[in-house]
């Protein structure tokens, strides 16, 4: 599982930094920005999960590796 962000869709909010500093920055423009986008075991994403829900515009995902 990974991280990915839409800068087009964010608002700039900043959610996600708050909630994952660690993860998440904000743009000289205010979108978001993955700083490490790997998700490490079960506690990893269910922290994450939460992090993606308090997203207003949604712009933040986790998604399934392929292969």
């Amino acid at each position: 599982m990974r991280i990915t962000a839409d800068s087009d869709r964010c608002l700039g909010a900043g959610q996600c930094v708050l909630s994952a500093p660690d993860r998440f920055d904000q743009s000289d423009e205010g979108t978001v920005l993955v700083l490490d986008p790997r998700v490490d075991g079960d506690e990893d994403a269910s922290r994450l999960r939460e992090t993606v829900a308090l997203c207003p515009s949604q712009a933040i995902a986790l998604v399934a590796e392929e292969g």
